[in-house]
Protein backbone atom coordinates (compact mmCIF):
# COMPACT_ATOMS: atom_id res chain seq x y z
CA UNK A 1 0.00 0.00 0.00
CA UNK A 2 1.53 3.30 -1.06
CA UNK A 3 2.09 6.02 1.48
CA UNK A 4 2.58 9.66 0.69
CA UNK A 5 2.87 13.09 2.20
CA UNK A 6 1.24 16.29 1.12
CA UNK A 7 3.58 18.86 -0.38
CA UNK A 8 3.27 22.11 1.54
CA UNK A 9 4.65 25.61 1.05
CA UNK A 10 4.57 28.60 3.30
CA UNK A 11 1.80 31.16 3.01
CA UNK A 12 2.90 34.71 2.30
CA UNK A 13 0.49 37.56 2.82
CA UNK A 14 -2.90 36.92 1.28
CA UNK A 15 -1.59 34.59 -1.42
CA UNK A 16 -1.85 30.86 -0.86
CA UNK A 17 0.17 28.85 -3.32
CA UNK A 18 1.51 25.36 -3.81
CA UNK A 19 3.00 23.81 -6.85
CA UNK A 20 0.87 23.65 -8.82
CA UNK A 21 -2.46 24.03 -7.00
CA UNK A 22 -4.03 25.41 -3.85
CA UNK A 23 -4.62 23.40 -0.68
CA UNK A 24 -5.60 26.31 1.51
CA UNK A 25 -7.15 24.07 4.15
CA UNK A 26 -3.62 22.87 4.97
CA UNK A 27 -1.62 25.98 4.17
CA UNK A 28 -3.87 28.55 5.79
CA UNK A 29 -6.34 26.70 8.03
CA UNK A 30 -7.40 29.88 9.83
CA UNK A 31 -8.04 31.81 6.63
CA UNK A 32 -11.32 32.86 5.07
CA UNK A 33 -11.13 30.30 2.28
CA UNK A 34 -10.58 27.44 4.74
CA UNK A 35 -13.56 28.60 6.77
CA UNK A 36 -15.63 28.60 3.60
CA UNK A 37 -14.67 24.96 2.98
CA UNK A 38 -15.63 24.11 6.55
CA UNK A 39 -18.99 25.77 5.98
CA UNK A 40 -19.41 23.65 2.88
CA UNK A 41 -18.55 20.59 4.97
CA UNK A 42 -21.21 21.53 7.52
CA UNK A 43 -23.75 21.89 4.75
CA UNK A 44 -22.91 18.40 3.53
CA UNK A 45 -23.05 16.85 6.97
CA UNK A 46 -26.54 18.21 7.59
CA UNK A 47 -27.92 18.48 4.06
CA UNK A 48 -29.92 15.27 4.21
CA UNK A 49 -30.11 14.25 7.84
CA UNK A 50 -32.06 11.05 7.28
CA UNK A 51 -29.92 9.70 4.42
CA UNK A 52 -26.69 11.68 4.04
CA UNK A 53 -24.87 11.10 0.74
CA UNK A 54 -21.75 8.96 0.80
CA UNK A 55 -20.59 9.11 -2.83
CA UNK A 56 -20.49 12.68 -4.14
CA UNK A 57 -19.55 13.75 -7.64
CA UNK A 58 -17.90 17.15 -7.93
CA UNK A 59 -18.03 18.70 -11.38
CA UNK A 60 -18.58 22.04 -13.11
CA UNK A 61 -20.19 23.44 -16.25
CA UNK A 62 -16.88 24.52 -17.79
CA UNK A 63 -13.11 24.41 -17.64
CA UNK A 64 -11.03 26.16 -14.98
CA UNK A 65 -13.94 26.61 -12.58
CA UNK A 66 -11.90 25.22 -9.68
CA UNK A 67 -13.68 21.89 -9.25
CA UNK A 68 -10.51 19.86 -8.57
CA UNK A 69 -9.22 22.32 -5.98
CA UNK A 70 -12.65 22.36 -4.36
CA UNK A 71 -12.76 18.55 -4.33
CA UNK A 72 -9.31 18.32 -2.72
CA UNK A 73 -9.96 20.91 -0.02
CA UNK A 74 -13.37 19.50 0.82
CA UNK A 75 -11.77 16.07 1.24
CA UNK A 76 -9.21 17.55 3.64
CA UNK A 77 -11.78 19.25 5.89
CA UNK A 78 -13.94 16.11 5.96
CA UNK A 79 -10.91 14.12 7.12
CA UNK A 80 -10.14 16.82 9.67
CA UNK A 81 -13.64 16.30 11.06
CA UNK A 82 -12.84 12.64 11.68
CA UNK A 83 -14.54 11.28 8.58
CA UNK A 84 -12.89 8.44 6.67
CA UNK A 85 -12.65 10.00 3.23
CA UNK A 86 -11.61 8.71 -0.17
CA UNK A 87 -11.08 11.17 -3.00
CA UNK A 88 -11.08 9.68 -6.51
CA UNK A 89 -9.71 11.37 -9.59
CA UNK A 90 -12.38 10.43 -12.12
CA UNK A 91 -11.11 12.88 -14.72
CA UNK A 92 -9.60 10.45 -17.20
CA UNK A 93 -8.86 13.25 -19.68
CA UNK A 94 -6.91 15.82 -17.63
CA UNK A 95 -6.38 14.43 -14.12
CA UNK A 96 -4.92 16.82 -11.57
CA UNK A 97 -5.57 15.55 -8.04
CA UNK A 98 -2.22 13.76 -7.91
CA UNK A 99 -0.54 17.10 -8.63
CA UNK A 100 -2.59 18.91 -5.99
CA UNK A 101 -1.62 16.35 -3.35
CA UNK A 102 1.91 15.90 -4.60
CA UNK A 103 1.86 12.19 -5.37
CA UNK A 104 2.75 10.25 -8.54
CA UNK A 105 0.03 9.23 -10.95
CA UNK A 106 1.37 5.76 -11.63
CA UNK A 107 -1.35 3.41 -10.42
CA UNK A 108 -4.93 4.53 -9.89
CA UNK A 109 -8.55 4.02 -10.77
CA UNK A 110 -7.82 2.77 -14.29
CA UNK A 111 -5.59 0.03 -12.89
CA UNK A 112 -8.33 -1.03 -10.47
CA UNK A 113 -10.96 -1.10 -13.22
CA UNK A 114 -8.67 -3.14 -15.45
CA UNK A 115 -8.14 -5.71 -12.69
CA UNK A 116 -4.42 -5.06 -12.22
CA UNK A 117 -4.78 -3.96 -8.60
CA UNK A 118 -7.27 -4.15 -5.79
CA UNK A 119 -8.64 -0.88 -4.48
CA UNK A 120 -6.52 -0.97 -1.31
CA UNK A 121 -3.37 -1.58 -3.37
CA UNK A 122 -3.89 1.46 -5.58
CA UNK A 123 -4.89 4.25 -3.22
CA UNK A 124 -2.45 6.64 -1.57
CA UNK A 125 -2.62 6.84 2.22
CA UNK A 126 -2.01 10.44 3.25
CA UNK A 127 -0.31 9.75 6.55
CA UNK A 128 0.63 13.38 7.11
CA UNK A 129 -1.27 15.38 8.10
CA UNK A 130 -4.60 13.55 7.60
CA UNK A 131 -4.45 9.77 8.04
CA UNK A 132 -8.19 9.46 7.45
CA UNK A 133 -7.80 10.77 3.91
CA UNK A 134 -6.96 8.47 1.00
CA UNK A 135 -6.46 9.34 -2.65
CA UNK A 136 -7.16 7.16 -5.67
CA UNK A 137 -5.51 8.92 -8.59
CA UNK A 138 -6.60 8.43 -12.18
CA UNK A 139 -3.74 6.19 -13.27
CA UNK A 140 -2.70 5.77 -16.92
CA UNK A 141 -5.14 7.50 -19.24
CA UNK A 142 -7.26 5.06 -21.26
CA UNK A 143 -8.13 5.58 -24.94
CA UNK A 144 -11.85 5.21 -24.15
CA UNK A 145 -12.71 6.81 -20.78
CA UNK A 146 -16.50 6.78 -21.26
CA UNK A 147 -16.55 3.10 -22.18
CA UNK A 148 -14.45 2.26 -19.13
CA UNK A 149 -16.71 4.24 -16.80
CA UNK A 150 -19.93 2.84 -18.20
CA UNK A 151 -18.75 -0.71 -17.59
CA UNK A 152 -20.01 -2.68 -14.65
CA UNK A 153 -16.53 -2.57 -13.14
CA UNK A 154 -16.89 1.10 -12.23
CA UNK A 155 -20.19 0.43 -10.46
CA UNK A 156 -18.51 -2.43 -8.60
CA UNK A 157 -15.69 -0.13 -7.55
CA UNK A 158 -18.12 2.39 -6.11
CA UNK A 159 -19.95 -0.39 -4.26
CA UNK A 160 -16.62 -1.45 -2.72
CA UNK A 161 -15.99 2.03 -1.34
CA UNK A 162 -19.34 2.51 0.41
CA UNK A 163 -18.79 0.29 3.47
CA UNK A 164 -15.18 1.48 3.86
CA UNK A 165 -15.62 5.24 3.90
CA UNK A 166 -17.88 7.89 5.34
CA UNK A 167 -17.41 10.01 2.21
CA UNK A 168 -16.21 9.28 -1.30
CA UNK A 169 -15.57 12.40 -3.41
CA UNK A 170 -15.16 11.95 -7.17
CA UNK A 171 -13.63 14.65 -9.35
CA UNK A 172 -14.75 14.51 -12.98
CA UNK A 173 -14.39 16.52 -16.19
CA UNK A 174 -16.79 19.44 -16.77
CA UNK A 175 -20.28 18.57 -17.92
CA UNK A 176 -19.93 20.70 -21.03
CA UNK A 177 -16.98 18.81 -22.49
CA UNK A 178 -17.64 15.05 -22.34
CA UNK A 179 -20.28 12.57 -21.20
CA UNK A 180 -18.18 11.17 -18.32
CA UNK A 181 -19.78 13.28 -15.55
CA UNK A 182 -23.25 12.02 -16.40
CA UNK A 183 -22.01 8.41 -16.31
CA UNK A 184 -20.42 8.93 -12.90
CA UNK A 185 -23.42 10.90 -11.61
CA UNK A 186 -25.66 7.91 -12.22
CA UNK A 187 -23.59 5.96 -9.66
CA UNK A 188 -23.24 8.78 -7.13
CA UNK A 189 -25.59 9.72 -4.31
CA UNK A 190 -25.31 13.44 -4.98
CA UNK A 191 -23.62 16.05 -7.16
CA UNK A 192 -21.98 19.33 -6.24
CA UNK A 193 -21.58 21.84 -9.06
CA UNK A 194 -18.64 24.23 -8.83
CA UNK A 195 -19.29 27.57 -10.51
CA UNK A 196 -16.89 30.30 -11.53
CA UNK A 197 -18.35 33.56 -10.25
CA UNK A 198 -16.49 35.41 -12.99
CA UNK A 199 -17.20 33.11 -15.87
CA UNK A 200 -20.08 30.65 -15.46
CA UNK A 201 -23.13 31.81 -17.40
CA UNK A 202 -26.68 31.06 -16.37
CA UNK A 203 -27.16 29.18 -19.60
CA UNK A 204 -24.24 26.83 -18.97
CA UNK A 205 -25.46 26.24 -15.41
CA UNK A 206 -28.96 25.39 -16.63
CA UNK A 207 -27.54 22.99 -19.22
CA UNK A 208 -25.37 21.29 -16.62
CA UNK A 209 -28.30 20.80 -14.23
CA UNK A 210 -30.53 19.59 -17.06
CA UNK A 211 -27.98 17.06 -18.28
CA UNK A 212 -27.33 15.74 -14.78
CA UNK A 213 -30.98 15.46 -13.87
CA UNK A 214 -31.62 13.62 -17.13
CA UNK A 215 -29.63 10.67 -15.75
CA UNK A 216 -31.39 10.85 -12.39
CA UNK A 217 -28.63 12.70 -10.56
CA UNK A 218 -29.35 14.42 -7.26
CA UNK A 219 -27.87 17.91 -7.66
CA UNK A 220 -27.29 18.77 -4.04
CA UNK A 221 -26.13 22.33 -4.51
CA UNK A 222 -23.56 24.70 -5.95
CA UNK A 223 -20.19 26.04 -4.82
CA UNK A 224 -19.40 29.57 -5.94
CA UNK A 225 -15.68 29.80 -6.61
CA UNK A 226 -13.18 32.58 -7.38
CA UNK A 227 -15.36 35.24 -5.89
CA UNK A 228 -14.79 35.00 -2.17
CA UNK A 229 -18.12 33.24 -1.68
CA UNK A 230 -18.90 29.56 -1.53
CA UNK A 231 -22.35 28.07 -1.32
Amino acid sequence: MARSRFHRRQVQGDTVDTSPANLVTLLDPAGEASEAYRSLRTGLLYAVADAPPTVILITSPGLKDGKSTTCANLAVVLAQAGKDTLVIDGDLHQPSLHEIFGVPNVNGMVNVLSGEYDLSEAWEVCTEPEPRLKLLSAGPLPPNPAELLISGRFAQLIDQTRPRFDYVLIDSPPTGSVSDPMIVAAQADAVLLVLNSRGTSRGSLRRAVRDLEAVGANVLGTVMNKGGLMR
